[in-house]
């Protein structure tokens, strides 16, 4: 059989993604802080763009006194009068010496010169947060080890985790120094009593001794809890603990509540973590009986088209062909941008209309009355697709009268009641929450004990079930938050 080479015309439809579609998919599902970055950098590129300094409706205001504009006339199209012009007359009163009054408050901070030199850089009135490296490094550095436990010591603050505590075997310390073990040892024992004290621990057990016996507790019955009865501690068996030690439980009790004084994570407080505050990207007030939403645009910038080149492109007489296919490209990036922006806000602004709509008695009453939520409810009330109001509720947050919430809070998967009806995932933890906080403290309820009680408040939850939503929300079991005396 021959092969060759033939020409054919295939007619066929294909759905692409143009650029432009892109973007806008993009914006789309960026949070606040990216769209102000992805902003920034576009007028920083994009010579068309620019930020508009005064609204339009600010634009169409005119103050008292500003002058007339030739054949400028009013609403029923008649000329607008000519308006006499408003003078202020001040007089001086001629009984004021001002050479007096010139010399007594003529002082000498008047004629002090400003320089700016005088006054300290910016970098040196910004302070920036020490992390547990820097901390420790510092403390080795003004420390009076020799060349080899300065090089151990430089090792091993290296090779510490978050929470202060070593990650590697000393032994992989010795071969990589090239220094024996003790030398090792040594050096971790000094890095150890560093404040925090009790870094550079490789176990919680390592880490708590060290800060009792910095303490000066060291053969007192802390120091034989945290080495013989560490998980025995955490069960709360205190009865047990006392049993083993002969002593009474009051005195475990005591051990104990000096126990509570000790930092198991020492590392966490140089953490060089940074507190992210939320910025809502829309409102809803409650005015009347009704709830208003109002998106916030504080520190989003206006943009509009740059006039200048707008003129330039109308009398193109005098620009080059590339010059006007780069003014043209460059219009048609920034007015799609635009367009996409304002996109964006109106979709954030459907969707969450929509919530509200669907969530008003969470707004009204709180979590407790919070509805099983889909993204498909949402999608077929406002006649759009699923992915979109998934991009949308990312990274979105609404202030309510019941606080700051991200959008996609309000999607819950639904339980069934005892009568039948459905309830939010979010309202049974919020039942389990108040539950395990009115219990007593000597006799907690057990996940059976709290899945009985939602079942009497028409809530049918599994016992697992309560231990899956009790573990999300950080709830010890019920053997750890007991507490006998």
């Amino acid at each position: 059989m021959a092969l060759e080479l033939r020409q054919s015309l295939i007619l066929s439809q294909q759905l692409i993604m143009t650029p432009q579609l892109q973007q806008a998919i993009k914006l789309l599902q960026l949070s606040r802080l990216e769209l102000l970055d992805t902003i920034t950098q576009e007028m920083e590129e994009n010579p068309l763009l620019e930020e508009q300094a005064v609204s339009p409706a600010e634009d169409d205001i005119k103050t008292e006194g500003d002058t007339k504009i030739e054949g400028e006339k009013d609403e029923q199209g008649e000329d607008i009068p000519d308006l006499p012009e408003v003078t202020i007359e001040e007089h001086v009163r001629d009984d004021i010496d001002w050479e007096n009054y010139l010399s007594e408050y003529n002082t000498s901070w008047a004629e002090t010169s400003y320089e700016p030199k005088d006054t300290p850089s910016f970098e040196s009135t910004t302070s920036s947060k020490t992390n547990l490296y820097s901390h420790l490094t510092w403390q080795l550095n003004m420390s009076s080890f020799d060349v080899e436990q300065r090089e151990i010591g430089v090792y091993i603050i290296g090779n510490l985790n978050e929470d202060g505590y070593l990650d590697i075997p000393l032994e992989e310390i010795s071969r990589v120094t090239g220094y024996p073990m003790e030398g090792v040892l040594g050096t971790l024992a000094i890095i150890q009593n560093f404040d925090p004290v009790g870094v550079a621990a490789r176990d919680t057990r390592e880490c708590l001794l060290i800060q009792i016996r910095f303490q000066n507790l060291g053969g007192t019955l802390v120091e034989k809890i945290i080495t013989d009865h560490l998980g025995d501690l955490e069960n709360r068996k205190f009865d047990q603990i006392a049993k083993s030690l002969s002593v009474p439980v009051t005195d475990i009790l005591a051990a104990v509540t000096v126990l509570k004084g000790l930092e198991p994570k020492p590392g966490r407080i140089y953490s060089d973590e940074e507190t992210i505050y939320i910025t809502p990207d829309i409102y809803v007030f409650k005015v009347g009986d009704a709830y208003e939403i109002v998106q916030n645009e504080d520190g989003l910038p206006k943009l509009r088209i740059n006039a200048y080149y707008k003129d330039v492109l109308r009398s193109g007489d005098s620009l080059s062909g590339n010059a006007k296919i780069y003014i043209q490209e460059k219009l048609r990036s920034a007015a799609w941008l635009i367009k996409s922006i304002h996109q964006r806000q109106r979709t954030i602004y459907r969707v969450t209309e929509s919530i509200v709509r669907f969530q008003r008695g969470f707004l009204d009453n709180g979590i407790a009355h919070l509805k099983p939520l889909v993204l498909r409810d949402v999608a077929e009330n406002i006649e759009m697709h699923e992915s979109t109001v998934s991009r949308v509720t990312t990274n979105k947050y609404v202030h309510t009268p019941q606080g700051i919430f991200e959008l996609k809070f309000f999607f819950n998967s639904s339980i069934r009641s005892v009568e039948g009806d459905a309830v939010a995932s979010e309202s049974v933890k919020e039942q389990i929450r108040k539950i395990v906080k009115t219990e007593k403290a000597t006799k907690p309820y057990s996940d059976q004990d709290i899945s009985d009680i939602l079942r009497k408040l028409n809530i049918r939850v599994a016992r697992r079930t309560v231990a899956k939503y009790r573990e999300m929300m950080g709830i010890l079991p019920s053997r750890k938050r007991k507490n006998p005396y």
